[in-house]
């Protein structure tokens, strides 16, 4: 790593492996406890004077907004740096880049499309680097997936989980998931569009990979889609469509799980596509708590990264 002798190396999350599981129950412990001091008007303020740069190659509402407004309710300042405003490794070498910009700021948020550029950015950033999302893995979606399920049904440990679809980022995030917490994962794809082999063996002992989602989603106690074509994948979206057809979470695909199962999709979502209206918009859907829980889960992400990374403890408001 390209640091100042005199700088202590700093604390990234670019996937929830960067976490132990202590870390982890810890960050969704307090992003409930910030959840519920914001609903009671109390403001907390003790990221006053940081800064974070969000570098977005890739597009996104959520993260856009659950990151800015996280930084804000903190107090601190959030500035967005679209695809014209920085182009990593095209106008200027992804090493510079971070080299320059960790001198600037306080803390970094990439939205990218390689994995790899994420990591290079962070092996010479002198600040915390955050992945926003990569097409690799997509782990803040997941502290807001984990915190949903906690909130709604308690610790996740030992409950069964099923993915449909493709075994994209979200599918190898939640391959991460099941090894840090302990739950089951049960994985349905079509032949051809099965996550990495790397990491679905690094989980074998807690995933089981099926192309059968009827099957997978038998007893589950949470069930989890995405959609099939993401962005950057618009050319291929009618083929997906045809061989994802069988995919779809349905009301019929939800009978097979617990009666009290829940629903998640990390958004947005195409009804009649991925999963069907009634599902997403029905009583076992927690879509909308999953989505407003980006912001709480990343504001104890940059809370932990910025003020308490080398402790492990967590302020109190």
């Amino acid at each position: 790593m390209t640091l100042d002798n005199s700088q202590t190396p700093p604390k990234h999350f670019l996937s929830l492996l960067d976490l132990n599981e202590q870390e982890a129950t810890r960050l969704i412990t307090r992003a409930t406890a910030l959840k519920q001091q914001r609903q009671r008007g109390e403001h907390y303020r003790p990221l006053i004077g940081y800064t974070l740069a969000m570098v977005f190659e890739k597009s996104s509402t959520r993260t856009r907004v659950s990151f800015e407004t996280g930084m804000s309710q903190l107090g601190g300042t959030a500035l967005f740096l679209s695809p014209r405003d920085t182009q990593l490794g095209r106008g200027e070498p992804i090493e510079d880049s971070a080299r320059v910009l960790s001198r600037m700021v306080d803390i970094v948020m990439i939205r990218t499309f390689e994995h790899e550029t994420l990591t290079r950015f962070a092996d010479h950033s002198r600040v915390p680097v955050i992945n926003g999302l990569t097409d690799r893995f997509h782990p803040c979606q997941l502290l807001a997936d984990m915190q949903t399920y906690v909130e709604h049904r308690g610790p996740i440990r030992g409950r069964r989980v099923a993915f449909v679809g493709d075994g994209n980022n979200m599918c190898h995030s939640y391959i991460n998931a099941a090894r840090l917490f302990g739950f089951e994962l049960r994985i349905a794809c079509p032949t051809g569009f099965e996550p990495e082999p790397e990491i679905l063996a690094a989980g074998a002992d807690h995933c089981t990979l099926l192309h059968d989602p009827t099957e997978a989603v038998e007893h589950a106690d949470l069930v989890v889609t995405d959609v099939w074509a993401s962005m950057g994948q618009e050319s291929e979206e009618a083929q997906r469509k045809a061989v994802f057809a069988d995919f779809s979470v349905t009301s019929a695909i939800m009978a097979r799980a617990r009666p009290n199962a829940l629903f998640m999709h990390c958004l947005p979502a195409h009804r009649g596509e991925e999963v069907s209206a009634d599902v997403i918009d029905g009583p076992q859907s927690v879509v909308w708590d999953e989505a407003e829980n980006r912001l709480h889960a990343q504001k104890a992400l940059l809370e932990w990264l910025l003020l308490d990374r080398q402790s492990g403890s967590t302020p109190a408001p």
